[in-house]
């Protein structure tokens, strides 16, 4: 336990400010997210250092597809999550306790772990699988150190945080891939316990200081109509029509069990996003030409992807045919 930050002192507890569910906890509660407690009249963080998922993985895994393309990162997560989306696809973790199936590791311990496979010339860390905005503290610590050793910082996250806690982060993020889970208020309500405003301001600010990617999980007939799906789109244009979108194809899950999103739908909408932004893909499609890169200007096919395999054919960050810059070259 580590006294967190961002937080207030109540008469009779305290109030956590970290993210919009503003949780007010008494003597011993734990806020929604499930791992941030009252003791003795302040907020402890519960998680930090406990890492429970540990892996290397390419950066396209994120995903991420305009940020160092091929690119091995180091990813991290906790548990715990401050949503509770009834398609989870981590659940086990966004649910868990931390600390069970968990390892100690503090900021110094995981950048000598990142040192330590140099052979795979890694990008740098990705906070990632559950939710990052819970495990704030440790992923600051880390932020920071992991900006000093000259690598890069990736966030995978579901943009429910406070402004405050989001701009002291911001700084020391390369990029970031965000979940929008839907374009209506109540989808976030009624499926995942949270609200959509806070997270259009949350993808306000982070397209405003880092390189940022969208993720939109397409539920069958609960967030797929054509009309969501142009506020959508029209709405990320607004930002730029450049910032890439990846339409991610639901499966039955946690609580869900719908069936799958039909792949003609995923094209379907996919051809509706393309009329607004420059770079749509479709997720959980395993093979499908919705995977790969196209240049924006002439069409010609820059990165082939074959599941996590990825070829290249930009030079010098640009389209060998028409010399327009490839969008996420950093």
């Amino acid at each position: 336990m580590q006294e967190a930050l961002y937080y207030e002192k109540q008469d009779a507890g305290v109030r956590c400010l970290l993210c919009p569910h503003f949780c007010s906890l008494g003597a011993a509660e734990t806020g929604r997210c499930g791992v941030r407690r009252e003791k003795d009249g302040l907020l402890f963080t519960m998680n930090y250092g406990l890492c429970a998922a540990l892996a290397m993985d390419p950066i396209e895994k994120k995903p991420l597809y305009h940020f160092y393309p091929g690119r091995k990162i180091l990813s991290i997560g906790t548990a715990g999550c401050n949503l509770s989306c009834g398609f989870c696809q981590n659940w086990q973790l966004a649910t868990g306790t931390p600390g069970v199936e968990s390892v100690m590791l503090n900021p110094t311990e995981l950048i000598a772990l990142l040192e330590s496979y140099s052979e795979q010339n890694p990008l740098g860390i990705a906070y990632t699988y559950s939710e990052p905005g819970i495990w704030y503290e440790y992923v600051l610590a880390a932020a920071i150190l992991t900006q000093k050793r000259g690598y890069k910082n990736v966030l995978v996250t579901n943009g429910f945080l406070n402004e405050a806690p989001l701009q002291e982060l911001l700084p020391y993020l390369d990029a970031l891939n965000i979940d929008v889970k839907a374009f209506n208020e109540d989808y976030y309500r009624r499926y995942c316990g949270g609200r959509l405003a806070p997270v259009l301001r949350y993808v306000e600010m982070a397209a405003a200081a880092a390189h940022i990617e969208l993720t939109y999980l397409v539920v069958p007939t609960l967030n797929d109509s054509e009309a969501e799906i142009r506020r959508f789109a029209a709405w990320v244009a607004g930002l730029s029509p450049d910032i890439p979108v990846h339409f991610s194809r639901y499966y039955p899950q946690h609580k869900f069990t719908l069936p799958a999103t039909p792949v003609a739908l995923m094209e379907n909408i996919a051809a509706i996003a393309k009329e607004k932004l420059s770079h749509v893909y479709l997720g959980n499609l395993w093979g499908h030409q919705l995977a790969h890169t196209f240049c924006s200007q002439c069409g010609l096919k820059l990165i082939h992807r074959d599941g996590y395999q990825v070829q290249s054919d930009l030079s010098d960050g640009k389209c060998p045919h028409c010399g327009q810059l490839y969008s996420g070259q950093r």
